[in-house]
């Protein structure tokens, strides 16, 4: 997600100041404010309305060609105190749909009272035009594709191959856009919206990856926003500049967490459906051990009755420890296949890969990938990847295909956004505190990148949610939501310091199911994007 750069000290001063220049130069003029009209599709959404921004491909270049963004609000219910805008993450995370479906009931209903709740498709995503779509079978050509490359069953020139084919048909199916995709630009559409939404400042939510687009915005357009959360926060400089240590924290992540649900299955084994008794690590080990030896049969699950193996497991298993709320599902389905049925296994991976019904793809790890690839700093010697992957398969036992092999795809990337920024990430004494949320064990974005973040900024509070899974707000604390709300309705921020507990406890897959149906869309959307395979929003 970086590239170094071999370039003088004196040559990277005048980069760095020239660069400074283009920042502070104004945007382009606006055309118009944004046309509004209904287009909520279930009662929920009754007072949604949408419209098209039609904005510059390239800043540089303003009376140019055009992205037309796709953009919903849910106009504030009492007293406005003006809009609120969110992005979910990803890279990737779609918003139109959300609001065009839910609106701002459940969710956000507690800030829309004083605040328009505004999303937006960022370029390149979702509704959006143009939107970038590969069209390539996820579980055998994607980034992610499988088998998972391990050192034991490694040809490099196969793997070069499917990277390279991967590729192509990135490039050749999306255009010009895969040079203007970076965070960057998003927050310079960002910026052009809310002049379009005729606000002087607009206050900002973000969500895993989106915790990078406001730490973005707030070091370009610092007089732009009166308060900004970045929630589920990602080290900011890490994650564009040393990529390749920002994803190895990450799978180390998702062990962790891996291994706190057999913790905590242990404990409640009516929780976790009776899977793995006293030792359900070893329970596990065992079951990914015989899958790989002989792929567990998945009739039941009438769309894709595919057996699984052992990297379905581990992919289904990663993905659902996203969500505390989904960890009974996950022993239910682990139960089932040790019982000699995959047919839920198989449902949670066609989910995560974004299997659909006529057995296409949605793009949400196309738009992960190439947005990611054209701003991050990745080397291009490919035996830094081979190196990369052996130790990332030596490390992580379950997660190792998260880092290491799968970033070769990024060091063979040729798009890059000139336009892309870097840092530093600042936010100065004399500005809005932006308020940062972590949990000490969240799988995608790990705790410790939350600090960074904090340092990085320099003004930032910091309030932490001891607790599993992506991100926190809502319904994981009521400690975390109404700080939180007290912070974007009145500027309060939390004491310094301030630690929450998490109150969502590991149930049996029905409960679990009914909760996880109003958890976090942002911890939801990013098991299919994927801040973040990370991150996944």
């Amino acid at each position: 997600m970086s590239r170094r750069s071999g370039l003088r000290p004196l040559v990277l001063v005048f980069c760095c100041a020239l660069a400074a220049l283009l920042l502070l130069a104004p945007a382009a003029p606006a055309k118009s404010r944004l046309r509004f009209e209904p287009c909520g599709t279930t009662p929920d959404a009754a007072t949604t309305e949408c419209a098209t921004a039609d904005l510059p491909l390239d800043y540089d270049r303003p009376r140019g060609r055009e992205v037309h963004v796709a953009v919903a609000r849910v106009p504030a219910a009492g007293e406005r105190t003006g809009a609120l805008v969110f992005n979910f993450g990803g890279p990737g995370g779609a918003a139109v749909d959300y609001l065009q479906e839910v609106g701002a009931t459940g969710y956000w209903a507690a800030l829309n009272e004083h605040f328009d709740i505004v999303g937006f498709d960022p370029r390149g995503v979702g509704q959006s035009t143009p939107a970038v779509d590969c069209h390539v079978d996820q579980e055998q050509e994607g980034i992610y594709s499988q088998p998972f490359t391990t050192p034991f069953n490694l040809d490099v020139k196969a793997l070069l191959r499917k990277d390279r084919s991967y590729i192509r048909s990135c490039r050749q199916d999306n255009g010009a856009i895969l040079s203007h995709l970076s965070t960057a630009n998003v927050a310079r559409d960002m910026n052009a919206l809310r002049r379009l939404l005729g606000e002087r400042r607009i206050n900002y939510f973000g969500y895993s990856y989106g915790t990078f687009l406001g730490a973005t915005y707030a070091s370009l357009f610092p007089n732009r926003y009166r308060a900004m959360v970045l929630d589920g926060p990602i080290d900011a400089s890490g994650y564009i500049n040393k990529p390749w240590r920002d994803l190895a924290e990450q799978t180390a992540g998702f062990e962790r967490a891996l291994r706190r649900f057999f913790q905590a299955c242990a404990r409640d084994q009516v929780a976790c459906s009776g899977f793995g008794g006293e030792d359900p690590w070893i329970a596990w080990d065992e079951l990914v051990e015989q899958a790989d030896a002989n792929p567990i049969p998945a009739d039941g699950f009438a769309p894709d009755p595919r057996p699984v193996d052992g990297d379905d497991l581990r992919w289904a298993a990663t993905g659902e420890v996203y969500l505390k709320e989904l960890w009974g599902e996950l022993g239910l389905a682990l139960k089932m296949a040790q019982d000699g049925d995959g047919s839920l296994i198989r449902e949670l991976v066609d989910l995560d890969y974004g299997r659909l019904d006529d057995g296409t793809y949605d793009p949400g790890y196309d738009t992960y990938f190439t947005i990611g690839a054209s701003e991050q700093r990745y080397p291009r010697d490919v035996g830094f990847y081979l190196d990369r992957g052996d130790d990332s398969w030596g490390q992580f036992d379950d997660a190792f295909f998260n880092s290491g092999y799968v970033e070769l795809n990024y060091g063979l990337w040729p798009e890059r956004d000139r336009d892309a920024y870097a840092g530093p990430f600042r936010v100065s004494g004399s500005k809005p505190t932006p308020l940062v949320i972590a949990n000490t064990y969240d799988p995608a974005t790990p705790y410790r990148g939350a600090l960074r973040l904090v340092r990085q900024l320099g003004n930032a509070r910091l309030i932490t949610m001891r607790g599993d899974g992506h991100t926190a707000y809502p319904g994981e604390s009521s400690c975390i939501d109404t700080a939180t709300e007290a912070y974007v309705n009145e500027l309060t921020l939390p004491e310094k310091g301030t630690v929450c507990r998490q109150e969502v406890q590991f149930e049996a897959p029905v409960a679990a199911q009914a909760k996880a149906s109003s958890a976090s869309p942002a911890a939801r959307a990013d098991r299919r994007v994927t801040g973040a395979r990370i991150p996944r929003p």
